[in-house]
């Protein structure tokens, strides 16, 4: 690992603000003083700049909510949210002020032109960023014990349960709404239902050893096996990993198959790819699947560092 972190510094260190701050954060254990220089920059200059000058006058991106993907208000706050954008900044309050006023029936979200049922990961998604970036409105309450109340037996969340008879959880929803309670608590919510809720979420990927049937052992989906970003709705093997270290879990052995396959997917120059793009409508690509990946490389690192801190 140490070895890794220091082929791989000087690489994360060149990138973008936003890579750059993680790093240091993360991975350097940089004074926080410095680390809050250099997350300042998101909004400054790099993607994050980028991504702030093509907001709408009115607060939106793309003129609309959730869709065109991914350059629509939701997905573009998703991914300032994981550059590290600063919360409280202004045009991303502006942002989830138009999602939330333009979204929101009895209680859970519903997008214009949608179905008039409820979606559980775009819920989450909704409430996450808002619970990030300090956006306060009188619905959220509402919204999260809704999300609560749709937890399935199993332990995890599936959006289609409104619209059809499922009983078995999804990966994509159940990570989704697994963020949203981890950004609930970091942000001062305290309610025990997000502790149980979050410890049945988690038990759920548990006990498919994150990307795997719990019936046979067979991989579950061969795209939860490959690494990308930005994760938009999907989930991948990496992004689960990145949640369990993100709330430091404690460790638990059915970990381990994620862990060799992140190990494997290392390539022979040291940094990890990005060997999946989700098909849509994009601002810009921030990198190539041909070269290595500072993102894929930073939360890769991470993830083992807090597998060597907790094994």
């Amino acid at each position: 690992m140490d070895l890794a972190l220091d082929q791989a510094t000087p690489f994360l260190l060149d990138g973008d603000p936003a890579i750059r701050w993680q790093t240091m954060r993360d991975l350097l254990d940089a004074d926080a003083a410095e680390v809050a220089a250099e997350r300042a920059q998101v909004a400054e200059t790099g993607w994050g700049r980028d991504l702030l000058d093509l907001q709408d006058p009115e607060g939106t991106w793309a003129q609309a909510i959730y869709s065109p993907k991914w350059t629509s208000t939701t997905y573009t706050l998703l991914l300032l949210r994981r550059l590290g954008l600063a919360p409280g900044t202004p045009a991303a309050l502006r942002g989830c002020e138009q999602i939330w006023s333009k979204s929101g029936v009895d209680g859970w979200m519903v997008l214009p032109r949608s179905t008039s049922r409820g979606d559980t990961c775009v819920a989450g998604m909704f409430v996450a960023m808002a619970a990030y970036f300090g956006y306060k409105d009188g619905q959220m309450e509402r919204v999260i014990e809704w999300i609560l109340d749709q937890r399935l037996d199993d332990g995890g969340w599936n959006c289609r349960t409104l619209r059809s008879d499922v009983n078995h959880s999804s990966y994509h929803t159940s990570i989704t709404v697994l963020e949203m309670i981890a950004e609930l608590k970091a942000n001062g919510h305290d309610d025990p239902r997000l502790i149980e809720a979050a410890a049945g979420g988690r038990e759920f990927f548990l006990a498919h050893r994150l990307y795997k049937s719990h019936r046979t052992g067979e991989i579950s989906h061969s795209t939860y096996t490959k690494l990308s970003f930005p994760p938009r709705w999907h989930y991948d093997v990496l992004r689960g990993l990145d949640y369990f270290q993100s709330v430091d879990a404690a460790w638990d052995e059915r970990l381990s198959d994620a862990v060799e396959l992140l190990e494997s997917k290392q390539r022979k120059d040291g940094f990890w790819p990005v060997q999946h793009k989700h098909v849509g409508r994009v601002w810009f690509d921030m990198e190539s699947g041909r070269k290595p990946s500072r993102w894929n490389t930073l939360r890769a690192l991470r993830v083992l560092r807090w597998v060597g801190r907790t094994r």
